[in-house]
């Protein structure tokens, strides 16, 4: 079992930064691909990006390629989503998730690909 817990939402203005951290409980926090989802109010959970369990790939949605950064510090069991340049239709509830994984390069686009899920964190970007 991994318990992951999310912080660092808020209330930001539009053309600004925020960035979440995802603290996994688990020491083998290195054998998971780690993703962020993200679900507006009467919208399905959309992927937002994922990083592989070693780090050295990563993926992203079109809609914050260039934006959007994620990270890891296996040190701390910790993966972070920096969000710059935000956007109101960035509002939402920002999800991290582990995906146990068998490879340095996996990771997964799709929310059934995912074994473990935080509780989320408000994002509310304001125009």
């Amino acid at each position: 079992q991994v318990q992951l817990v999310e912080s660092g939402g808020g209330l930001v203005q539009a053309g600004g930064s925020l960035r979440l951290s995802c603290v996994a409980s688990r020491r083998t926090f290195t054998s998971y691909a780690m993703g962020w989802f993200r679900q507006a109010p009467g919208e399905e959970r959309e992927f937002v990006g994922a990083i592989s369990s070693g780090g050295s790939n990563t993926h992203y949605a079109d809609s914050v390629k260039g934006r959007f950064t994620i990270s890891r510090d296996s040190a701390k069991n910790t993966v972070f989503l920096q969000m710059n340049s935000l956007k109101p239709e960035d509002t939402a509830v920002y999800y991290c998730a582990a995906a146990r994984s068998y490879s340095y390069s996996y990771i997964s686009v799709n929310s059934a690909g995912y074994d473990y899920w935080g509780q989320g964190t408000q994002v509310t970007v304001s125009s």
